[in-house]
């Protein structure tokens, strides 16, 4: 749960400059010739542009997990075409957002309550790590293995993310190598281990 405060307003400010700035830096998506996209059988009015899938954010509720809510395209159709996306983080004590990346673009967080560690895997296998307090912002760049976790188990943590493409994608790679049909074996000889221990591995991850 997100609990108001006196400086959501700053929040709010600070993320639509975020939005500018990604849209001008890291977009990705192609460029539209209309001033927007309109899905068929659509009622264009000012709830078209409007999304109020977080009003949920502000409300009591208890965590049992990792939670992310987002707002992208498949969401929030209204982002069609304007190269921006948005999600909010929610961490209990002790919580983790595996190991994952997103194809389709950079990822900026501005961790907005609590801590959390952070780090990315660049394509030469170095890692790179930070402890994010209250109002810190960090990068993930574009295609990069990344992860967040919330080392404190008694208080939560929640962030905000957001994204240079309406559909910035999302390949969690616990669940992409555990939960598909990726042969046995071949799992087996990429991590230099058993079948049975494979075998282990996706049971956690059946549905």
């Amino acid at each position: 749960m997100i609990s108001m405060s006196s400086f959501t307003f700053k929040v709010l400010t600070l993320i639509i400059s975020v939005f500018s700035i990604m849209q001008i830096s890291s977009a990705g998506d192609p460029d539209i010739l209309t001033d927007f996209i309109v899905p068929p059988n659509t009622t264009l009015d000012g709830n078209f542009f409007t999304f109020t899938g977080f009003r949920s954010l502000f409300a009591s509720s208890t965590l049992s997990g990792f939670k992310v809510q987002k707002a992208s395209k498949a969401e929030f159709p209204a982002l069609d075409g304007h190269s921006v996306s948005f999600a909010v983080l929610e961490f209990p004590g002790g919580s983790v957002n595996p190991p994952h990346t997103h194809p389709r673009s950079a990822e900026l967080l501005f961790n907005i309550q609590g801590s959390l560690q952070v780090g990315f895997v660049d394509t030469t296998n170095k890692l790179f790590t930070q402890t994010l307090k209250t109002g810190d912002m960090f990068v993930f760049p574009k295609g990069l293995v990344h992860f967040q976790y919330n080392s404190d188990t008694q208080k939560p943590a929640v962030a905000i993310s957001a994204f240079g493409s309406a559909s910035a994608g999302t390949v969690s790679i616990p669940t992409t190598l555990f939960n598909t049909s990726i042969d046995n074996n071949v799992l087996a000889l990429a991590f230099k281990t058993d079948v049975a221990t494979i075998q282990t591995l996706k049971k956690g991850f059946a549905p």
